[in-house]
């Protein structure tokens, strides 16, 4: 038999509590996820407002961490295409710049900016206030590499997609650092796109 409960932090409560109990006979109750899930929005403004409140509310969180932008930064160096002595990135949904100081500390002479949609971006070093579903007209081509962590965060992600592949060269590479974390089962209207690894 499969028993389907609605998600939110009160069921999840009662199903860890009652998850123990049916450990004891091995049983277990599980959540039937779809594959793909993306939050609807009544209006550009809710999801404006929705991601600039949490932003504020997690400013001093980091998802990225020291090693794997190292990996990026060496598969960057690694990369016959790609003029290593002045590399140019941007890294998109980067709130308070941890990417993008530590993508500077690893590429020597390069020039990387971050972006976030909340006003907070102009509190760090080399960030702006930009929505990164949005072209921007001088950046078009402009970057060797993307990098992002946030495309849970996008409210319409085929749209994000495009507008970061039109922002790389030729030979540039994208970089969307993805987990089950960033899966349907963690979405919600904070992180409104999920999709499985799978």
């Amino acid at each position: 038999m499969k028993l389907v409960i609605p998600s939110n932090k009160y069921t999840n409560k009662l199903k860890k509590i009652i998850n123990f109990f049916l450990g004891k006979i091995k049983l277990k109750i599980v959540r039937d996820l779809p594959l793909i899930y993306i939050h609807k929005y009544k209006s550009y403004e809710e999801y404006a407002a929705v991601q600039k409140f949490h932003n504020r509310r997690k400013i001093n969180s980091v998802w990225s961490d020291e090693a794997t932008l190292k990996l990026v930064a060496s598969r960057l160096l690694s990369d016959n295409n790609l003029n290593i002595n002045s590399l140019k990135g941007i890294c998109h949904g980067s709130r308070n710049g941890f990417e993008v100081q530590k993508l500077l500390e690893n590429l020597k002479n390069s020039e990387i900016i971050g972006t976030d949609i909340s006003e907070t971006a102009i509190n760090y070093p080399n960030q702006i206030v930009w929505d990164f579903h949005n072209e921007n007209s001088e950046w078009f081509e402009k970057f060797d590499f993307v990098y992002t962590n946030s495309l849970d965060q996008s409210w319409k992600p085929f749209v994000a997609l495009d507008t970061w592949f039109d922002q790389l060269k030729p030979n540039g590479l994208l970089f969307i650092e993805h987990t089950r974390a960033h899966g349907p089962g963690c979405s919600s209207e904070m992180d409104p796109f999920g999709v499985a690894p799978e």
